[in-house]
Parts: C-alpha cells; structure tokens; sequence
C-alpha cells in the first residue's frame, strides 16, 4: 500500500483514541491558563493535544516505510528487507518507543513543551499495527516474524493502490474535523475501510473459484492457483492456475456480464478496467512457470541454482521470460535466463518490476542480473 494511505490510517486511527480530547480549534485559541482549555504547551506533559495524537498517528503510520531506503544498497537488499524488520509484528513496541520518544523531542523543540513518551506510545503503537495490517492484505508479502523468521504473509486482495480505501480513510479526518467532539465519524470512516476489504475479499474468493474452475476444465487434479488483485474494481483479478509446469492465466472480472469498452478519451478508471473480460468470455494463455518445454536442461539448473534462491523465495508466481546464450562484457559465454512474477504485472503495463535471471558462466560461476528495459543489468 502507498505511503500515503498508511499515514492517513494512522492519522484516523489515532483520532478516535483522541475522540475525547480537546477539539483542536479550543486549544489553538484558548489563553493560557484561563478559562475551561488550556494551550496544548502549557498543560501537563503527559497530556497530548488531540493535533499532537493525530500528528503522531500520521507520522507513525508512515514510519514502518522508512525501510524503503534499502532501495539505496542494491536491488537484493530491497527485496530481501522491504516490508521485513520494521513490518514486524514482534519488533512493533520498540519501533512505538522510538517514534513516541523522537515526537516528544519534536514537540518539545516546536513548542517548548513535550507531551510525555508514555503518552504518545499507544497511537505510535496503533497506527504501526494499523500499518502492518494496510500491507498484509496486498499481494507482496509482509514478513510479520522479523527477525524470527522471514516468512512472508499477505491476505493478497487489494491492490497496491486503492483510491476507494484512501478515500474512506480521508472521508473519516474530514468528518472528524467537522465533528471534533465525536467519536463515530473517525469510527465510521474506519468500518468503512475495513468493509471495502472485505468486498475485496469477496472479490478474491470468486477469483480463486473461477480458477478452480478452469482447472477442473483441463482436468489438472491437483492445481495452484494464484489469484492478483488488478486496479480500478474489487472485482478486477489476474487468474493463474499451474498444472506444475505451465500457467494458464486470465484477466477477468468476477462480476461484469458483458465487455467493458473504453476509448483513449475515457477516464482512467475505466481505461484501467476494460482490459478484464466477463468469465465466460476469458482468453486464457499459457506461459512457462520454472521452464518451457523446449527448453535446455540449464534452464531449471539456473533456477535452482543456491545463487538464485533470494527470488525462488520472494517470487510467488514466477514465469519464465526467455533463455540465451549470450557473450559478457568481459568476453567470456554465459548461459542465462530471466523470468517474472506475475502478481506485478497486468494489461496496459508495459514491463513489470522484479524480473531477474541467473548467468551460469563456461568456468561454473553464477551471477544474478536484473533485467529491465535497457537490457539485463548485473547485481
């Protein structure tokens, strides 16, 4: 899920634990030390500010991203620790501590008076929760047990951007805003995201059928089918069903009875949408999973080679892209091949990210490359 989203969640979730608190618009005119509400700055350190709580939610649901500068290290260290030891459900108290700890810093320095750690732990350690739980149900895999086990786990049935679930979230602020005293509009704004999962759940459950379907159809007895949350609908879904050495994959939708049409002129959440056909109307392909059937024996020996194992790991629905016998940049022949995984790639995308491939060079080394649109590039 984008960053954002995680900040607005957290931002929601910690104004309904801030529900009874001083509405903002008080605080901010009140004259110190007169009348019923005193300045957020001239109170007791262990008493935050609603805005304080909020700002803290906001930040804190944002945080568990900080992650991302693993991009800055490589391509292996991204895919080996995104959403790894700060997604982590065993290392969340410590990840509150220091975020309570460095807001009441800030809060200090800003106001000359900070809101005391212990205070704001619980929003810091809600809106992180908040966050975890925002990336469990998209489809990359978040590792919940870091830095006991990097085991991936994800609910897998909202797509990476939801406009439909931002939208809740920042409904619920703004109603929030207008209603400052009471609790149900942030409430509300946060049933109404979690409904909106659930309809996507739904939506996941007719993908996964229909691909049982499909199964039964070519009768493979005992299938994998992989199920990839698509934008713009809930009901939009990539469906891939493995008979152990090939895909046949789909780009339906669960619920439309006839083709949606779309010109280059139409919005874009139709132009996003109309590439998937009603499920009776499918066009299923068949792609090679770990290798094709023509393929040379070094083809599997490249993808279980130990040197290739971070992306055996990381992807869930790999494909192979093709393999060649090419000469490096140092003269010497290599021997290589580059697959995908399906869950990042969809109609109207001209490449997907996370395609990578194995060299198995003439004197038996292996080396791993990405491959993007300006060719394979060594890691």
């Amino acid at each position: 899920m984008d960053t954002l989203t995680h900040a607005l969640s957290g931002a929601l979730l910690a104004r309904v634990i801030a529900a009874r608190q001083v509405p903002l618009a008080a605080q901010v005119l009140a004259v110190p030390g007169q009348g019923r509400f005193a300045a957020p700055w001239d109170g007791q350190p262990g008493a935050p500010a609603v805005w304080q709580l909020v700002l803290t939610g906001f930040l804190a649901g944002a945080f568990p991203d900080i992650d991302a500068v693993m991009q800055q290290f490589g391509d292996l260290a991204y895919l080996r620790h995104h959403r790894g030891v700060t997604h982590s459900l065993l290392l969340l108290p410590l990840w509150a501590l220091l975020v309570a700890w460095l807001m009441s810093r800030a809060f200090a320095v800003t106001r000359g008076q900070r809101a005391g750690w212990k205070s704001l732990w619980l929003v810091s350690a809600a809106a992180i929760a908040i966050h975890i739980a925002g990336d469990w149900i998209t489809a990359f895999g978040t590792m919940l047990l870091e830095p006991l086990s990097n085991a991936r786990f994800g609910l897998g049935s909202v797509f990476i951007i939801d406009l439909v679930l931002s939208g809740t979230l920042l409904a619920g602020l703004l109603l929030a805003a207008i209603w400052p005293h009471r609790r149900w509009p942030a409430l509300a704004g946060l049933a109404a995201a979690c409904a909106w999962v659930g309809v996507t759940w739904v939506g996941q459950q007719e993908a996964l059928e229909v691909g049982r379907a499909q199964a039964r159809t070519l009768g493979i007895a005992d299938p994998e089918v992989q199920v990839m949350p698509r934008p713009a609908s809930p009901f939009n879904w990539t469906v891939a069903v493995s008979d152990g050495s090939r895909w046949h994959l789909a780009h339906v939708n669960t619920r439309r009875s006839e083709p949606l049409v779309a010109r280059e002129d139409d919005h874009f959440v139709r132009r996003f949408s109309a590439p998937y056909l009603p499920v009776a109307m499918a066009q299923w392909q068949v792609l090679p999973r770990h290798t094709a059937a023509d393929s040379p024996p070094w083809v599997q020996q490249a993808w279980r080679h130990e040197a290739f194992g971070f992306y055996r790991w990381f992807a869930e629905a790999p494909a192979l892209i093709r393999a060649e016998e090419r000469t490096n940049g140092n003269g010497e022949r290599e021997r290589c091949a580059f697959w995908r995984d399906l869950r990042f790639e969809w109609p109207g995308r001209a490449s997907g990210p996370f395609r990578y491939g194995l060299c198995l060079g003439e004197n038996g080394g292996a080396r791993p490359y990405r491959l993007d649109d300006q060719g394979p590039q060594a890691l």
